[in-house]
């Protein structure tokens, strides 16, 4: 647990009124204050300030702390109030099950926001970002990537490559790990064909099934838990970090996320990216399922954006910046928790971790370019279509790589009748070799012409 910040004792607008207008304030202060609102950082951060050495106005021996109670005030006084709950049909009386929670826009996180829907949002960006890729392979290759570090922030322990040729071959999961894998790749899928649909109850369970299936027993899949005995612990020193709500609030509180997903008024709106952000949270708070709740959480992070327009998050692995930052994704929840439910801290997380994860892209682009020279002679050969000419470009790249027809025809978005003739076309000029791995199927490796075409 954090180390629970300085109270106020007693601040108020007069006294941040009072101390701005020492002359001090502009040159000394306000710097370390912007920097402290651009992270948007919390007292176990500001507890480590140091007093300007020019700072000769008197001032309390504790400057850390009178620092957290100026940012905190500030904050209080910007800070907008919302609450997950239902309302009567007349709508003037608010259900007594719910969630309070806040939320600060300052100016640092709505010009990352900018940045972001300029490059997320713009159908002109698409076009100009991805035009030298072949979207459709990047797309399924985007997809492998979220499904396998989605799992692994959940303890999910394989290799990449294993996982990757798991799902390419479609081979059957050996372990609890690669099952986690396959059902975030399918559960992407899923929401990847149902992105313009609304939430409702019945979709949240299937999300959950789809990504617990094989991994829990039968009773807890797809269903609400029906019990309180679940907590988040630190797995070290047991102690219980976060106790969710009790379970008979749940159908109502789901509810009210659902119509929360659902409805984005003009009179309360909520910028989207913000928005996915909260419902992120509020999954990971509710906690409503006995096991599974972070996969639920990142899926319908992801279902949120693409619902409303951000193509971009269909093409970019969040989990792989989550996953490099994880002990800060845990922290980010915690500072929301302990700091009165101000939700800002975990929304600063999540546009950090999409800004990342958008560099990713633009440098995995960036590669690509360069290797497309060395794709394009492949290209030139009589015969030899795209799809071929990509799979003798990674021949070369790994000369012990092997491919099988279900892998291309998952790799290309092809039938398997145009999988295995693109194949079988290669074995003819002898560029792949055919080996059988049983009666009905084959590996095709590097043959035996193939260094004659380098």
């Amino acid at each position: 647990m954090m180390e629970k910040a300085p109270d106020l004792d007693g601040y108020n607008i007069r006294v941040i009124q009072d101390f701005k207008n020492e002359n001090v304030y502009t040159s000394l202060i306000v710097p370390q204050l912007n920097k402290i609102e651009k992270d948007y950082l919390y007292w176990d951060k500001i507890k480590y300030v140091k007093k300007p050495n020019s700072l000769e106005m008197e001032y309390p021996e504790d400057y850390p702390s009178e620092v957290w109670r100026l940012v905190k005030t500030q904050r209080m006084l910007n800070l907008r109030s919302y609450s997950l709950r239902r309302w009567d049909d007349d709508g003037r009386f608010p259900s007594r099950v719910g969630i309070d929670y806040k939320f600060y826009p300052n100016s640092s996180l709505q010009q990352k926001l900018h940045y972001l829907d300029f490059n997320f949002g713009a159908g002109i960006q698409k076009e100009k970002l991805l035009s030298d890729l072949d979207k459709d392979q990047y797309l399924n290759n985007a997809l492998m990537e979220e499904s396998i570090f989605s799992s692994m922030v959940e303890g999910a322990t394989t290799t990449r490559v294993k996982a990757k040729e798991m799902l390419r071959k479609n081979k059957k999961p050996k372990s609890k790990s690669e099952q986690m894998i396959l059902n975030n790749y399918q559960a992407i899928q899923f929401i990847s064909e149902h992105q313009e649909e609304d939430m409702s109850i019945d979709k949240l369970f299937e999300i959950h099934r789809l990504v617990t299936v094989d991994t829990l027993e039968d009773s807890n899949i797809g269903v609400f838990r029906t019990s309180d005995d679940v907590h988040v612990m630190n797995d070290i020193t047991g102690e219980i970090i976060h106790t969710p709500p009790k379970f008979e609030e749940l159908n109502e509180l789901m509810q009210s996320f659902c119509e929360f997903f659902n409805s984005n008024p003009k009179e309360n709106f909520i910028h989207p990216i913000v928005k996915a952000s909260i419902l992120h949270f509020l999954i990971g708070y509710v906690h409503p399922f006995v096991d599974g709740n972070g996969r639920t959480a990142r899926a319908i992070f992801y279902w949120y954006l693409l619902k409303n327009g951000y193509w971009l998050a269909e093409y970019l692995s969040i989990s792989r910046v989550i996953i490099k930052s994880k002990v800060q994704y845990e922290k980010a929840y915690i500072y929301t928790e302990i700091d009165d439910m101000d939700v800002t801290y975990f929304v600063h997380y999540q546009v950090k971790v999409l800004t990342q994860a958008f560099e990713d892209l633009k440098e995995y682009v960036a590669k690509q370019k360069i290797e497309q020279h060395s794709f394009s002679k492949f290209l030139k050969i009589d015969g030899v279509n795209e799809r071929q000419a990509q799979i003798l470009f990674w021949i070369e790249k790994d000369g012990n790589r092997s491919f099988t027809v279900k892998e291309i025809e998952t790799i290309f978005s092809v039938t398997n009748q145009t999988a295995r003739a693109d194949l079988e076309e290669l074995v003819r000029q002898e560029f792949i070799k055919k080996v059988p791995i049983d009666k009905k199927s084959s590996n095709y490796w590097k043959g035996d012409l193939f260094e004659s075409l380098i």
